[in-house]
């Protein structure tokens, strides 16, 4: 899973008013693509408690009666 690989170094995080913004889009515009859609994927996996090893479509299929015209 992704977030069991994701690391925080405690060393770097500070804290800083939310309208300081701008040191938090200069650290991301400097990623590439992929690793801002990694991230974007960890925050999705940790905000709704996804696991996509878990997550798929059942396979249980119940017949469905109808009415008869």
């Amino acid at each position: 899973m992704l977030f069991d690989r994701a690391r925080v170094s405690r060393s770097t995080l500070d804290r800083a008013p939310l309208k300081d913004q701008s040191r938090d889009n200069a650290y991301w515009l400097t990623q590439s693509p992929n690793k801002r859609l990694e991230a974007l994927e960890l925050l999705r996996q940790l905000n709704y408690d996804y696991d996509p090893d878990t997550a798929r479509l059942s396979r249980v299929h119940r017949p469905v009666k109808r009415a008869t015209r």
